[in-house]
């Protein structure tokens, strides 16, 4: 089934140092966009300098290296490049929600490049996935696409392989709407996310709380106007960008209030 898009979807994946986002880098991008109607543009792929070591666990992963790298541009040097090619799309990938998303954008605060994550809508195959099946990429890619999944943790192979998945789920399954609209907002996601990292949630009344550490499940507005001091403890602490910017957006809210 061919997808019903009303802007150019872009499937991407991300090869990095490491799982943490607030201090590990990208070292590859892959991306493939899909216009409306079901045009697609040749797969593109980059490899990134982190300016800091890939870890061995990494490279036995994606098989990346510093070497790799060495000569090649960093996030900052391509990152306007990138936002430009990015413009006006909605974005899907395996994972995205909970990883890809989140680095990806930290990196473009890290780059001072103002491109609003929050303006696109996001697809994340897995969560559909494990909605419905429970599984692995590797195991989606068979499972739906009925094809083994060869060179699997390159960026280019498993963003290809899950734009093949999600054409292959909405043939699948009646209830899929192929609408991005429909499918990022009921099928990509656990939770009402304010941050991409989820620190911070909406509770079922719409009202930002903590979703982690002392002060779970309490308002943040709240907390900061209860202990300002908290505010600055997480201004300081080893927090993604994101999450700081979506704290900030709260507290100069209350504060004009």
């Amino acid at each position: 089934m061919e997808l019903n898009l009303k802007n150019p979807l872009v499937f991407f994946d991300l090869e990095t140092t490491g799982i943490n986002i607030t201090q590990d880098r990208v070292v590859e991008i892959s991306f493939l966009k899909i216009y409306p109607g079901g045009k697609e543009d040749d797969i593109k792929t980059r490899r990134i300098n982190p300016g800091i070591p890939i870890p061995k666990e990494a490279t036995a992963i994606h098989g990346i290296t510093d070497d790799d790298v060495k000569d090649c541009p960093t996030f900052k040097q391509i990152a306007k490049s990138l936002a430009d090619q990015l413009e006006g799309c909605d974005l899907a990938g395996f994972n995205s929600s909970r990883f890809d998303v989140p680095m990806l954008a930290e990196e473009f605060l890290r780059a001072g490049v103002d491109f609003d994550m929050r303006k696109r809508k996001f697809v994340d195959v897995q969560i559909i996935f494990h909605k419905k099946e429970q599984r692995t990429l590797e195991a989606a890619y068979k499972f739906y696409c009925n094809k083994t999944l060869e060179n699997a943790h390159s960026a280019d192979a498993d963003t290809k392989a899950t734009y093949e998945v999600l054409k292959s789920q909405l043939d699948r399954y009646p209830d899929l709407v192929n609408d991005v609209e429909t499918l990022s907002k009921d099928f990509s996601s656990f939770n009402n996310n304010v941050d991409f990292a989820g620190r911070v949630v909406l509770n079922d009344k719409g009202v930002e709380i903590f979703n982690f550490g002392k002060h779970k499940g309490k308002p943040v507005a709240e907390v900061f106007k209860n202990e300002p001091s908290y505010y600055a403890w997480m201004m300081d602490g080893d927090f993604p960008l994101n999450t700081k910017q979506a704290l900030t957006k709260i507290r100069l809210r209350e504060m004009n209030k």
